[in-house]
């Protein structure tokens, strides 16, 4: 092999592109984090009212059924929370996708289940005289995943997921990261929160009232 060839110098290799880091957060990319936040506040109010509304109304639920119920709240709410927050972060926008699209689903069998009731459209009852039908409520509800699927995958918000988000300044890595534990002890106080509602909302087993005492007491 000619010497030339083996004493040509070797240019070093161009470095790859990557996209510049914005310096602010997207208007998108804001709007999917406060519209997740609400959403999340949204639930924990409806958790803590609506259970204790539904044990005051009288409705008994078992063991399993009433653990099941607060567990899925409770990550539901963490879930859209935290999506937010990963998103803002820079993380990625795959979990507050995932969430979205699932919110989707779900809203839509609820349409559908609210259209098949016994006697026609289900209602959710506000007062004694007026009723909101099902399927409307499910189809309002549409509007907060879409507006996060459409929020997520603008432009700007796939520049900033790409760039890595907003630049940080350099500074040791904490020894143990806490992030695991800190997730889990949110969870177990939202679970504790809406299980303390539904215990202290049941109504208190007492006799029921009975015609003899009404008549007699004439």
């Amino acid at each position: 092999m000619p010497s030339a060839v083996l004493d040509a110098p070797r240019l070093p290799a161009a470095p790859a592109h990557r996209p510049t880091r914005p310096q602010r957060v997207p208007l998108p990319v804001a709007a999917a984090g406060v519209l997740s936040v609400v959403e999340s506040l949204g639930l924990l109010a409806f958790g803590l009212t609506g259970l204790g509304s539904l044990f005051a109304g009288g409705a008994r639920l078992s063991g399993p059924a009433m653990a099941g119920t607060l567990l899925v709240l409770a990550g539901w709410v963490v879930l859209s929370a935290g999506a937010g927050a990963v998103l803002v972060d820079g993380a990625g926008r795959r979990l507050l996708v995932c969430v979205a699209v699932a919110e989707i689903g779900a809203f839509l069998a609820l349409a559908v289940f609210g259209l098949l009731g016994p006697d026609g459209v289900r209602l959710v009852a506000v007062t004694a005289d007026v009723g909101l039908p099902v399927p409307a409520l499910a189809l309002l509800a549409l509007a907060v995943p879409t507006g996060k699927l459409l929020l997520a995958g603008a432009p700007s918000a796939q520049a900033w997921v790409a760039a890595g988000g907003r630049p940080r300044a350099a500074r040791r890595a904490p020894a143990a990261p806490q992030h695991r534990g800190l997730q889990v002890a949110t969870l177990a106080c939202i679970g504790l929160a809406l299980a303390g509602v539904a215990v202290l909302g049941a109504p208190a087993d007492g006799p029921a009232p009975t015609t003899a005492a009404v008549t007699g007491s004439r």
